[in-house]
């Protein structure tokens, strides 16, 4: 059995289902090939992302998919200058890994994904809670369907006035992500070392 599920408890007769083993199995990718993802594919991925749990069921959020590269292409060229800055005063380990990306791929900000997803939260009520577990839904989703993702750290660096325009953004909206799609160049990466659960038995 992969070690991912080493320390699951198989007891009782219990045996790991798919969720669980999606779960698990999702990486952050990072490099994509250039294989178009199909819009029916991503309309499930946001689908998944739409039934996400959320309070009061207020689903204070909304959608735009970036597919058109030259768009992205503007995107990094704005937010090149704001992550060098970052980059020079970031600590030596987060700069050096950094590096090794940057070295790899010339857009380190969006990857050159194919897709581009913003979830956009609406500020109220638990809008962070409710905009995040989209977010996260629509990774796991991703997953299952052998679509890669990533959450872009960077990824706000690059919404200037122009790009807010295009985006339609909001005094009382928030960017969540956005989250960068496609197919893995390399396959998905191996499994990260995890810390053991830490919890507290009451």
């Amino acid at each position: 059995m992969n070690n991912l599920f080493k320390h699951f408890p198989l007891k009782g007769g219990y045996k790991i289902n798919e969720v669980i083993k999606n779960i698990k199995n999702r990486r952050a990718v990072r490099f994509f090939s250039n294989q178009k993802v199909d819009d029916a594919i991503i309309k499930e991925i946001l689908e998944a992302g739409n039934f996400a749990p959320t309070g009061a069921n207020k689903q204070p959020w909304r959608f735009v998919v970036i597919k058109d590269e030259e768009v992205r292409k503007k995107m990094t060229l704005n937010a090149k200058p704001i992550y060098k800055q970052f980059i020079e005063n970031a600590d030596a380990n987060f700069k050096a890994a950094r590096q090794e990306i940057d070295k790899a791929i010339e857009d380190s900000i969006y990857y050159n994904a194919p897709v581009l997803i913003f979830v956009i939260g609406k500020k109220q009520l638990s809008y962070v809670n409710d905009c995040s577990m989209v977010c996260g839904n629509m990774m796991l989703a991703a997953r299952s369907l052998d679509i890669g993702s990533c959450w872009l750290g960077f990824g706000t660096m690059g919404i200037n006035d122009e790009i807010a325009a295009l985006l339609e953004l909001g005094q009382d909206e928030e960017i969540f992500g956005p989250i960068a799609f496609g197919y893995p160049k390399e396959g998905f990466p191996p499994a990260p070392d995890k810390k053991p659960v830490q919890v507290k038995w009451i």
